[in-house]
C-alpha cells in the first residue's frame, strides 16, 4: 500500500471520479490500499475522504459525523472523550467518526464493506464537483472573500484566513445551521466570509468516501511523533513503514535493533541503534552505542570521536547544519530532548527532558546566558534560548560543545568556553540555514556510501543492479568517484570475473554520460590508441591494463561520441576478461597425442545439430558462471543427416589453409584464408572476422601458441613438419539458431537427449548428464519434432552484446528471468522422464517468453504469424538459439504432420520463403573418419575432392583414435 503520491494519487485514489478538483493538504502522508473502490455512482457535490483512527488519534484530530446515507451532519475537531464516546460501536470499539444505524445490515449503503456503527476520521482530501468548484471559484470576486487572493490584497483589502475544513467545507454539513456557522466565524470579516460560502456551497451535499485499510500520519512539529513515524514496525496500528536501513552503507547492520531506522548513512565498525532510535545523513565510525528514542542527523565522520567519549544517548534530538552567516560558511550543532517544547514557557517546559530549573542547577547556566533581561518570561521558551554556540574568538567548536550538557563533569571548564563563544537561538539560526550546503553535504554522503555499495556488490559478487546508481552519479556530477572506484575494484579484485563486471560498469557510466546521443552502445572498438591497454589485459596483467584504460579514457570525455566509443571499447576489454574467464574449463580439458597421419590423408568429422529445448541463455558467459546455467539440448539429424562437418590434413607447407564450403558435395570454395603469420590469428576472438572460428580451434587445441615470440611456420615445422588445411561445411543456413554458448558443444558432440549444468564459480566446469526417457519415447519425440525454417536470418552477437549488457547491469528482469531458464530446464528434463508432450509443450512455450524476455526484440513480425497459425496445432513451440529468425522448433501434438504444417504456413500471409524440416534424435552423435585421397598434400581445394573412401571410424573415448574429451570449453 503506496503512500499517496502523484502516481498513486491519479492512479488509484481518482480511479473513476467524475470531472472536478481534487484539493489535498501538504502536512501528511497519506497510505491507502492498491485499490480503495471509491463507488461514484450517482454523486453529485462535494465529497471527504475518510480513514479509521483510534480513540486516541481521534483526540487531537478531527472526525466525521456521518448519516445512514454516508451525508456529513458535522465536522469535530479536537472533541472531548465523552463526545468522541458517545459514538462508541456496540462491541467497544472507539469509532472516531459515527455514522448513526437506522437498521441492522452487514454493509454500509454506499458499499464501503464495514459494520454501519463505523466512524471515520479526516485525512485532508476534498473533491469537489465541476458544479461545485465553478461556485466556489465565482466567490473570489466577492467581498471579503477576495482579500484571500491577490487581487483583493492588491486592491488594498486586508488579508483574511480561512479553514478548508471548518470554513469551506463546514457549511455544507447536514447538522449545521446557517446561524451556528456564521457566527462561529470569530472577527465581523471572518463572519461575513462565511456567509458568502453559506450562499454559495450550501445547496451542494457533502458525502463522505470511506477507505478501510487506510491510514495517514500528520507531519507535525514534535519530536517523538516524527521519530515514532520513522520506526514503526510491522504489525503496529499505522500502515506507514520505512525500512530498518535505507540507501545507507552499514559495516554491522546486525548491531541495528528491530525499530531503529538508518537513512542515507555510512555507519563503520560496531554502531549499535537501539529500537525507537533514527540516524539519518550522518558519517559515524564505531565503536558508537545510540540508546532509545534519539535522533542523529547530518554529523560527520569527525564527529565520531566526541560521541565515543560522551554519555549514552538517550532521548535526545542532535543535529548538525550548515549555516551561512554573510559570506562565511559555518558548522554547527543543535541539541535538545525528545519530549522538549519549543514554544511553551520556560516555567511550564524542559529543556533535555528535564525542567529548566534542574538544567540550571545541572550546568551552572542562568537564565541570563540564554534571553536578555528585558525579555517577558512568557517569551523565554527554547525557540528563543541562545543555547547553540557558533563562533569562538580563540577555538575551533565541535560537537563536544553540546555534548557537555548531558553530562557536565567538568562544568567549569566547559561553562566557560561555552559562554565565551557566540551562541544563537534556534530562532536565529533558522534564517541562517543553507539548504544548498546541506543538501550538498547529503548528497555528497549519498555517493560515498554509493561507492561502498559498489564495492560490496562486485566483490560480493552480488545480484543488485548498480545502473540507478550509475544513473544518479552522472546526473549529479559524481560519475569521476564512480569510475574511480571501478578502476579500484577491477584493478584490485584478483578474479577475472568480477573485473569483467567492473569494466561493464565503467561502460554503462561513460554510456549514461553520452545522455542518449553518440551513436549506439554497440559497434567497433579495435582502435589502436586502446591496443597498450588491451594488450596488457591479455598477457594477464589486469591492473596494468585498468590502469592503462583509464588513462586513455580521460583523452574521450570531451563529447557523447567520444564517450560511446570509448565505452564500446570498456566492452571490448571486458571480452578480454569473459574469455579468461571461460578459458579456465580448460583444466578439465584432456588433449591425448596421437600419431601424426600421412601428409594428404583427410580425417573428416560429422556433427548433428543440437536443438534448445530449454534454458537457452543460462550457458552464455558470463550468466553461466556467475549465475550458473542449465539446458536440456537433444542432437539431432536434419532431414536424416548430420548437417555440420570438417575435415582436415596435413600439409607440406608450414601455412593454414581455412576453407569454408557451401555444402561436403559441393568442393568449390565459399571462402578460403590462408594464415601465414601469427598476426593473421589475433582476430581469433572477432565473430565476424574471417575464419575466427577455425582460429580459435588452432589456438584453443593448442596447435598453435599465441601470442608467442616463435613465428607461425616454425612452430608448425616443429610440431607437425608442415602445415593444415581444414574444410568445414554446414547443411544450415546461416544464423539458423542452431548455435550457441557452451550448449553448441554438449549439444552436438553428445549424443540423444540431455541437460548440461554449470555451476555460479570459477574455473567453469560444465556437467553433462544423459536424461533416461520412456521405452520408445525417443521415437516418440522425433515423430513430434519439426524444425520450420522461417527464412529469417540473424547472427546471435548482435542480441548477445544486449544480453550481456543487461546482465552486467543486474536489471532486475533479466536475473530473475536467468532463474526462470534454469528452473525451467529442470521442469523440462522432468517432463523428458516421464514421457509427457504436453508438460514438455509447456516447457517450450514458456521458454520461448523466457528468450523474449531476455532479448527483446527477437519476435519478427512474420516469426509472430506463423507462430500464431501453428498454434492450435502443437504443443509449445520456440525459435531456437537467441532468436531472432532461423530455425521454429514445434512440437505437433499428433505425429509427422510435415505436410499438414506446411499447407498452414503456405494459406498463412506475409511468411516469406519458409521451409519445413523433419528431425531425428541422433542416439550416435559426432562421427570422425579417417579417409583416403589420391590429392597431392600440396593441392588446393580444386576439383579434385571426388575420391572417399572411408577407411576408420572413430567415436569420442574410442580406443583407437585420440583420447576422449572430458569436457568441451564454451566460446
Amino acid at each position: 500500500m503506496p503512500s499517496l503520491g502523484t502516481w498513486p494519487f491519479s492512479r488509484q485514489l481518482c480511479v473513476g471520479s467524475p470531472p472536478g478538483v481534487w484539493v489535498c493538504s501538504t502536512d501528511m502522508l497519506l497510505t491507502v490500499p492498491s485499490a480503495p473502490e471509491i463507488n461514484w455512482d450517482g454523486f453529485q457535490g462535494v465529497r471527504v475522504v475518510a480513514v479509521p483512527g483510534s480513540l486516541a488519534y481521534a483526540k487531537n484530530h478531527g472526525v466525521y459525523l456521518t448519516d445512514e446515507q454516508g451525508l456529513v451532519r458535522d465536522i469535530i475537531y479536537k472533541g472531548t472523550e465523552a463526545q468522541i464516546r458517545q459514538c462508541m460501536d456496540p462491541d467497544g470499539t472507539v469509532p472516531l467518526v459515527h455514522q448513526r444505524p437506522c437498521w441492522p445490515r452487514p454493509l454500509c449503503p454506499w458499499g464501503c464493506g464495514l459494520s454501519p456503527a463505523v466512524s471515520w476520521q479526516v485525512c485532508g482530501v476534498v473533491f469537489f464537483s465541476s458544479d461545485a468548484a465553478e461556485q466556489l471559484l465565482a466567490t473570489h470576486v466577492i467581498p471579503p472573500l477576495d482579500a484571500c487572493t491577490y487581487l483583493g490584497l492588491d486592491s488594498g483589502a486586508r488579508p483574511i484566513q480561512l479553514s478548508l475544513f471548518f470554513d469551506v467545507v463546514l457549511c455544507m454539513a447536514g447538522g449545521v445551521t446557517e446561524e451556528e456557522f456564521v457566527r462561529g466565524g470569530g472577527d465581523a470579516s471572518v463572519r461575513s466570509a462565511r456567509s458568502v460560502l453559506w450562499t454559495a456551497l450550501r445547496p451542494f451535499p457533502l458525502s463522505v468516501a470511506c477507505i478501510p485499510n487506510a491510514s495517514y500520519d500528520y507531519l507535525t512539529a514534535s519530536a517523538s511523533d516524527h521519530i515514532r513515524s520513522l520506526t514503526l514496525l510491522p504489525g503496529s496500528s499505522s500502515h506507514l513503514h520505512f525500512c530498518k536501513a535505507a540507501h545507507s552503507h552499514v559495516d554491522e547492520p546486525d548491531l541495528l535493533e528491530d525499530g531503529s531506522s538508518v537513512t542515507n548513512c555510512l555507519l563503520e565498525g560496531a554502531v549499535r541503534l537501539a529500537a525507537g532510535s533514527v540516524i539519518q545523513h550522518c558519517h559515524l565510525q564505531g565503536p558508537l552505542e545510540i540508546g532509545p528514542g534519539c535522533l542523529l542527523s547530518g554529523l560527520a565522520a569527525g564527529s565520531s570521536a566526541a560521541l565515543q567519549g560522551s554519555c549514552p544517548l538517550r532521548d535526545v534530538v542532535l543535529q548538525g547544519h550548515h549555516i551561512c552567516l554573510g559570506d562565511l560558511p559555518c558548522r554547527i550543532f543543535t541539541l535538545t530532548g525528545r519530549l522538549d517544547d519549543w514554544q511553551s514557557p520556560a516555567e511550564q517546559a524542559t529543556y533535555l527532558n528535564v525542567p529548566w530549573a534542574e538544567f540550571f542547577q545541572r550546568t551552572g547556566i542562568r537564565e541570563g546566558d540564554l534571553w536578555d533581561a528585558e525579555t517577558p518570561r512568557r517569551s523565554r521558551s527554547l525557540l528563543s534560548a541562545r543555547l547553540f554556540p557558533v563562533l569562538h574568538a580563540h577555538e575551533a567548536l565541535g560537537l563536544q560543545d553540546v555534548l557537555w550538557l548531558l553530562a557536565p563533569a567538568a562544568a567549569g571548564e566547559r561553562l566557560a568556553r561555552w559562554r565565551a563563544a557566540w551562541r544563537m537561538s534556534w530562532r536565529e539560526l533558522l534564517p541562517c540555514l543553507d539548504g544548498a550546503a546541506e543538501l550538498a553535504a547529503r548528497r555528497h554522503l549519498f555517493f560515498l556510501q554509493g561507492q561502498r555499495k559498489v564495492r560490496r556488490v562486485l566483490l560480493g559478487r552480488r545480484d543488485c543492479s548498480l545502473l540507478p546508481l550509475t544513473r544518479s552519479a552522472v546526473h549529479e556530477g559524481y560519475h569521476e568517484a564512480v569510475l574511480g572506484t571501478l578502476d579500484e575494484v577491477a584493478s584490485t579484485a584478483g578474479d577475472a570475473g568480477i573485473a569483467a563486471r567492473a569494466l561493464a560498469c565503467i561502460a554503462d557510466v561513460l554510456g549514461c554520460m553520452a545522455q542518449g546521443e553518440g551513436g549506439l552502445r554497440s559497434g567497433p572498438a579495435a582502435n589502436s590508441e586502446w591496443a597498450s591497454a588491451f594488450a596488457l589485459l591479455e598477457s594477464g596483467d589486469v591492473a596494468g591494463g585498468v590502469r592503462e584504460l583509464a588513462a586513455e579514457r580521460q583523452k574521450w570525455m570531451s563529447r557523447p561520441a567520444l564517450l560511446v566509443r570509448a565505452a564500446r571499447h570498456y566492452e571490448a576489454a571486458e571480452q578480454i576478461l569473459i574469455r579468461q574467464a571461460v578459458m579456465s574449463s580448460c583444466r578439465f580439458i584432456s588433449v591425448g597425442q596421437a600419431e601424426l597421419p600421412p601428409l594428404g590423408q583427410w580425417v573428416q568429422a560429422l556433427c548433428p545439430a543440437r536443438l534448445d529445448l530449454s534454458g537457452g541463455w543460462s550457458d552464455t558467459p558470463p550468466i553461466t558462471y556467475e549465475h550458473g546455467g542449465a539446458v536440456v539440448d537433444v542432437a539431432v539429424l536434419v532431414d536424416g543427416a548430420r548437417p555440420v562437418g570438417a575435415r582436415v590434413r596435413r600439409i607440406a607447407e608450414p601455412e593454414l589453409r581455412l576453407v569454408s564450403l557451401g555444402t561436403p558435395q559441393h568442393s568449390q570454395a565459399a571462402a578460403e584464408l590462408v594464415c601465414r603469420e601469427l598476426q593473421h590469428l589475433q582476430d581469433y576472438c572477432q565473430p565476424h572476422a574471417p575464419g575466427a572460428l577455425l582460429k580459435a580451434a588452432f589456438l584453443c587445441t593448442q596447435v598453435v601458441q599465441f601470442p608467442s615470440q616463435k613465428p607461425l611456420r616454425a612452430q608448425l615445422m616443429e610440431s607437425f613438419g608442415g602445415g593444415f588445411e581444414v574444410h568445414t561445411w554446414s547443411e544450415l543456413p546461416h544464423g539458423s539458431g542452431l548455435g550457441g554458448g557452451w550448449q553448441d558443444q554438449v549439444g552436438g558432440l553428445v549424443p540423444g537427449i540431455k541437460i548440461g549444468r554449470s555451476k555460479a564459480e570459477l574455473p567453469l566446469r560444465v556437467e553433462v548428464e544423459k536424461i533416461p526417457v520412456p521405452h520408445g519415447f525417443t521415437q516418440t519425440l522425433s515423430d513430434h519434432l519439426l524444425l520450420v525454417y522461417t527464412g529469417k536470418t540473424r547472427l546471435a552477437r548482435n542480441l548477445l552484446q544486449d544480453v550481456v549488457r543487461n546482465w552486467y547491469a543486474r536489471l532486475p528482469s533479466v536475473v530473475e528471468n536467468a532463474d526462470a531458464l534454469v528452473s525451467n530446464a529442470e521442469e523440462c528434463a522432468r517432463a523428458l522422464r516421464q514421457g509427457d508432450l504436453p508438460l514438455l509443450g509447456q516447457c517450450l512455450d514458456r521458454y520461448w517468453q523466457q528468450k523474449k524476455c531476455m532479448a527483446p526484440g527477437c519476435e519478427p513480425q512474420a516469426v509472430g504469424r506463423m507462430m500464431a497459425a501453428l498454434r492450435p496445432h502443437v504443443h509449445g513451440q520456440c525459435l531456437a538459439g537467441a532468436g531472432g529468425g532461423g530455425f521454429l522448433c514445434a512440437l505437433t501434438k499428433a505425429p509427422r504432420q510435415k505436410e499438414a504444417l506446411h499447407q498452414i504456413l503456405a494459406k498463412t500471409e506475409g511468411l516469406g520463403n519458409f521451409s519445413i524440416h523433419s528431425i531425428e534424435v541422433d542416439t550416435k552423435g559426432f562421427t570422425v573418419e579417417v579417409v583416403e585421397c589420391d590429392m597431392k598434400a600440396g593441392a588446393g581445394p580444386g576439383g579434385d575432392m571426388a575420391l572417399w573412401r572411408p577407411s576408420a571410424l572413430l567415436c569420442p573415448g574410442s580406443s583407437t583414435g585420440r583420447a576422449g574429451i572430458s569436457q568441451l570449453p564454451p566460446t
